[in-house]
């Protein structure tokens, strides 16, 4: 009996998990269920690359309220989806951007050596060596490696410039967000951002460099950023307008 009590008061208490799952044109995408105490109303956001959706809600909304938003909205998600820049695999051949230049990966029939960034016959190339099946995995490597040496040197400069120091920088994947502060003062950085121009990298080291000063996005944060990044407002532009673009590559080739 004492058991059976421990167990239903064990379940009572557990964490409750909004998330589910929703089809849309054939394809199961999972949505994170996010209740915010500030939140007035239900809002959808697709994540980038186009293979999940996230939900941010008051914590009053029953589940049943919660089925029938998404139900409304299925037509917005698949014009969304359909929207989206096509999957580009990293493999011999294809033209991703590196530092806002387009790069055609080329691989080269040699087993050794490290992927290099040089003009072929006066085209900007990513020179690949290894095996066939690696050229993905070898330009991520790359790109991770370019991304830490530009985004510490961002850091580092607009750091000092606000008087703050991050305790570590991390380089990270993710698909959910380009930058973050954690309250360990960590930054952390998706690769994919070295894609982008230097000034948008920038912009971006700018903005969780920010955060050590405001852990929100108010008035004052912002003002931190355009001190230290005064064309902030054109390179959040960019990142909106091609963002998924760069989320649209696929390390399998």
């Amino acid at each position: 009996m004492a058991n059976g009590l421990l167990s239903r008061f064990a379940r009572r208490n557990e964490p409750r998990t909004r998330d589910r799952h929703i089809e849309v044109d054939g394809w199961v995408l999972p949505v994170r269920v996010v209740e915010h105490p500030t939140s007035q109303r239900i809002t959808l956001r697709l994540m980038p690359g186009g293979d999940g959706l996230k939900v941010t809600m008051p914590g009053h909304v029953s589940d049943r309220e919660l089925n029938e938003f998404l139900e409304r909205n299925r037509q917005w998600i698949s014009v969304r989806r359909a929207r989206l820049p096509k999957i580009v695999a990293l493999g011999d051949g294809a033209v991703i951007p590196f530092r806002g230049v387009d790069h055609r990966i080329i691989h080269l029939d040699r087993l050794r050596g490290v992927v290099e960034a040089k003009p072929v016959a006066g085209e900007p190339s990513l020179l690949v060596p290894g095996e066939p099946a690696r050229i993905g995995r070898r330009v991520v490597d790359f790109m991770k490696k370019q991304a830490r040496i530009a985004l510490d040197e961002a850091v580092a400069r607009h750091a000092s410039a606000l008087a703050v120091r991050p305790r570590q920088i991390r380089i990270t994947d993710t698909t959910s967000r380009w930058g973050s502060c954690s309250s360990t003062r960590t930054l952390s950085f998706s690769w994919r951002i070295v894609m982008a121009p230097p000034e948008v990298l920038d912009y971006l080291a700018a903005h969780e460099v920010a955060h050590l000063r405001e852990m929100n996005h108010s008035d004052r944060f912002w003002s931190h950023v355009r001190a230290i990044c005064p064309d902030m407002e054109t390179h959040k532009a960019w990142l909106r307008r091609n963002g998924p673009g760069l989320h649209a590559i696929s390390i399998g080739g």
